[in-house]
Parts: C-alpha cells; sequence; structure tokens
C-alpha cells in the first residue's frame, strides 16, 4: 500500500476509489489522451464489476448480451474453479468495441489500477478499435449492441417454440464451424431488394414486440429463387451460378442448405457475423495491446510528471505493467511463445526510438519515418494502417530483434533434427522479420477450407476442398468430428479432400 500525501495537486490518495475520484482522473487522462498523444476516441461508458461478473464476461468472449449457450457455462465452471483456487488470476479489465466503448473494471481494483486500466482500455483501446482499418471495415461498433440484444431474444424465442435441444444441435454445429464462417478476403453479395425488405419487416416486428420468427419465416420463404437450370455435370456453370469457391462455409450453409428451416438458417447468420465482428481482434493482437499498452505507460508517466499521482501510485502501476510485458524465456515454465504485450510494446517504444534518436542502422532501415520529430503522427499511422503481419513486416528492427534474441528454427520432416537456419545478424534479418511475421498471418495459422461444388440438383454432395500449406494437414480426430457437424447442417454426403500447396 503506498502513502497518502498531502499535496492537493493529486488526483488521489491512498487505494480506495470512488465514482467522484474516477470521474477527476478519467479526465485528466483524457487531456493527455487527446491534447498531447492526439488520439481519437469513441465516448466511454466505464462500467464497475464484480468478479463474478468479470467471470462471466470472461465466458461469453467478452461480450455483454450474449444469448445462452453450454459452452459458456462450461468456460464459466472452469474459469471460476481456477480463479477461486488461486491457480488462475482475472483481467483488470474488459473493453467492447462498441460506441459508446464500453470498459469494464474490476470492481477489487486499487484507485491506482482504476487509472491504469481507464489509460489501458478507455483510451488505448479505443483509438485502436475506431481508427484500424480492419475494424473501419468489417466491425459496426454503433449497431453491435442493438445486434447482440437482437440474437439474444431470437435464440430464447427458437428455443420456446422449437426446443432447447434442437437449438442447442445446430449452435453445436455453427460454433463448431465459426472458424470457417468468416470472409478474410472479401465480402458476401448484396442482398436483393426482397430480401432487404423482408429483413427489415422482421426488424420492424422485432422492435415492435411481435413475433419475430413468424415475419422471417413468412417474408422469406417465398424468396428463395430457384437455382439454373443446369445440364447434368456442368460444373464451371454451377460453380458459377452458387459463387463457388467459397471460403465462408456458414455463410454457404445458410444460403444453399437443403434442409434447414428458416429460423436455423438465421442462427447461422448470428454466429457467422459474430465470428466476422470478432475477426479484426484476431489478426491485430500485438499491435491492440501494444498501442493500449503504450498509450497507459505514457499517461502514467506523465500524472507522475505533472505531480498528479504519488510515486507509490506509480510503482503499483509500473509493477503491473512489468508483470504484463515480461516476456518468460523459452525454458522458463511460464513460456508460451512471444507474448504479444511484450512484442506490441516494445515495437511502440522501438518506433518512437527511432523517430527521437535514429542509429545509422535505423536510418537505413526506416528511411521514410527515421528521425522525424512526429513520433506521435508516425505512430497513429501505424496503428490505424496494419495488422499484425504487416505491421510486423514494416515495422520490427533489427535493434529489437536482437533485444529478443529473435532467430529461425527449422523443422523438417525429412530430417530426425531441428535446425537453426537464420540468426539475427544482417544476413538473417530480413528472412527472420518474414517468418515471424508470417506466424501472425491468419491465412497461414488457419487453415484454407473452401466449398468448391455442391450439385444441388443432383446427388447433393457437398464437396471441400483443403489446400494444405507446406504439408500440415488437418488432426484426424477433429475433422471427423467437424464434418459430422457439417453433414447434420447440410443433410447430404461431404466430402473434403485434401490438395497439397507449398510455399
Amino acid at each position: 500500500m503506498y502513502a497518502a500525501s498531502t499535496d492537493t495537486g493529486l488526483l488521489f490518495q491512498g487505494p480506495e476509489w470512488s465514482f467522484e475520484l474516477l470521474e477527476k482522473t478519467r479526465e485528466a487522462i483524457q487531456d493527455i489522451a487527446l491534447n498531447d498523444l492526439g488520439l481519437d476516441v469513441y465516448p466511454n461508458q466505464i462500467e464497475i464489476i464484480s468478479a463474478e461478473q468479470m467471470l462471466d464476461a470472461y465466458s461469453c468472449v467478452g461480450l455483454p448480451l450474449m444469448y445462452q449457450h453450454w459452452s459458456f457455462g462450461k468456460h464459466f465452471a472452469r474459469d471460476e474453479a481456477l480463479y477461486r483456487t488461486g491457480r488462475q488470476g482475472l483481467a483488470y479489465e474488459i473493453v467492447i468495441n462498441s460506441n459508446p466503448c464500453i470498459s469494464y473494471n474490476m470492481e477489487e481494483n486499487t484507485m491506482a489500477m482504476q487509472t491504469l486500466v481507464m489509460a489501458h482500455a478507455a483510451f488505448g483501446h479505443n483509438h485502436f478499435f475506431k481508427n484500424n482499418y480492419l475494424f473501419q471495415q468489417w466491425t459496426d461498433a454503433e449497431g453491435i449492441h442493438d445486434y447482440l440484444a437482437f440474437a439474444k431474444n431470437y435464440i430464447a424465442a427458437c428455443e420456446e417454440r422449437y426446443g432447447w435441444e434442437a437449438v442447442e444441435e445446430v449452435l453445436d454445429a455453427a460454433h463448431a464451424l465459426q472458424t470457417q464462417g468468416v470472409f478474410r478476403y472479401g465480402r458476401p453479395p448484396k442482398p436483393s431488394t426482397e430480401e432487404r425488405v423482408a429483413m427489415a419487416k422482421m426488424r420492424e416486428a422485432y422492435e415492435a414486440g411481435q413475433s419475430a420468427l413468424d415475419i422471417w419465416t413468412d417474408a422469406t420463404l417465398g424468396l428463395r429463387h430457384e437455382e439454373k437450370d443446369l445440364q447434368q455435370g456442368d460444373l464451371q456453370n454451377r460453380r458459377d451460378n452458387l459463387n463457388l469457391p467459397q471460403e465462408n462455409i456458414l455463410y454457404f450453409l445458410e444460403k444453399h442448405s437443403p434442409i434447414l428451416e428458416p429460423w436455423q438458417r438465421e442462427i447461422l447468420r448470428i454466429v457467422r457475423m459474430l465470428a466476422q465482428y470478432l475477426y479484426p481482434q484476431k489478426q491485430t493482437k500485438v499491435m491492440n495491446e501494444g498501442c493500449a499498452t503504450f498509450v497507459h505507460y505514457y499517461i502514467i508517466n506523465e500524472l507522475f510528471e505533472q505531480g498528479k499521482i504519488t510515486q507509490g501510485a506509480l510503482m503499483e502501476m509500473l509493477h503491473s505493467h512489468t508483470n504484463v510485458v515480461m516476456q518468460p524465456e523459452f525454458d522458463d515454465p511460464r513460456f508460451g511463445g512471444i507474448n504479444p504485450y511484450a512484442l506490441g510494446f516494445a515495437m511502440m517504444q522501438d518506433i518512437r526510438r527511432i523517430c527521437e534518436e535514429p542509429s545509422q542502422e535505423d536510418k537505413e532501415w526506416f528511411p521514410e519515418f527515421a528521425g522525424n520529430p512526429d513520433w506521435r503522427g508516425v505512430m497513429r499511422g501505424a496503428w490505424a494502417n496494419y495488422r499484425d503481419e504487416s505491421f510486423i513486416q514494416q515495422y520490427l528492427s533489427p535493434h529489437l530483434m536482437r533485444k529478443f534474441k529473435l532467430f529461425t528454427l527449422t523443422d523438417n520432416e525429412d530430417s530426425s533434427k531441428m535446425v537453426v537456419t537464420q540468426i539475427h545478424n544482417r544476413a538473417g534479418y530480413k528472412s527472420i522479420r518474414r517468418d515471424l511475421a508470417r506466424q501472425y498471418d491468419l491465412a497461414y495459422a488457419e487453415p484454407d477450407i473452401q466449398v468448391t461444388d455442391a450439385d444441388l440438383r443432383g446427388d447433393r454432395v457437398l464437396r471441400l476442398t483443403h489446400t494444405v500449406r507446406d504439408g500440415v494437414h488437418l488432426a484426424e480426430k477433429d475433422k471427423t468430428e467437424v464434418l459430422k457437424h457439417l453433414r447434420r447442417l447440410w443433410g447430404y454426403e461431404v466430402t473434403l479432400a485434401a490438395v497439397e500447396y507449398f510455399t
């Protein structure tokens, strides 16, 4: 516990927080965030929740108003048991990509920690959500709460009408396929005018308190158009008609499954819409956490320099900060790969260093911004225009590669030994940077499985193709289980062929 001070310029004294102190401190943080760092944020809504509420948010992937499913309860029971027995801690906060931006702060936090997490979440994450191009293109921050409310009530209504077992069967299958339920590169075709009218009627009925299920069923049953007449075996025409190949398997099932009822199709749509909403966060873990960690680190140091927090409060915050950005060694029991907080924060600090005190090496590698006095602008530009893979490829410096002692370890299936193929020297820098960046490219990290054919007027077999990269095949047990879910949603035979592709 840090000592109280009689300095009237302090924002708070002692560990206890109150809503008045939170608001006073938030205003001081906001002044630095907006007027010094130049951040651009959504309006903030900061809520204080208990440990049990935080566990509940954990179990529902951090989203409020989530629909019910047994897997969320399973996650809650597991996390609660680990937390109660001291084997797992809880996050100090959870932040929602929405407008207004919602931050959940733990009520057990001291005032110093509430200061840290407000700077981290309410301004760091908030700025990143609002300005990064992936979130701007793929998420609707203003509409997510309304959609979550609709999804929760719709699924509850389905459970009441069709029974929870029938609904859970569809949700189980959709959850098993949600990784393959996103558009990675393109957007789906725009709906027809009739489909937009049908959806509008459904929303109006829902808002008016009428039965959304009846409106959805009546309005959409008449919209399912017949497929074009095709000659048997005319694969190319069939593929063109179905917009194949299709990477979003849930989307294809929603639109073309021969057996699904309209309410089941809407549940698939709900699952894939939420998977799409969360997809940019999977692509920007290093950048998002790096941005928020850099912002909170800068702000708490500025507050101390301005005499607004005590040395004791700063030390408490820095203790937490140090724990978050620690990178365990490879032989440490805590090692689980590269810590995204550690790498992200280090890269943000390094960008500032290159702007303020560039070495000759920095000038050779980063002529566009080395020595640029506007490091804040350079940082904001990086946060807005990159994802993890491209950010690392563009900004990871030789200085940081040496600091992290990075090297490339190659595991060739033809050899019984792993080989160090690149080290952090002049010859290996670009290769190491490329190899590390690829680890954050979801196109390589997740399997490329696409729908390549479905003869709806013939045998109705759904044919999928897995493009195998560098000899990495699907785990047989997992593949078998997921194919069971696919057959349940398709209603007919499903095949999965593998095509080798080496980079």
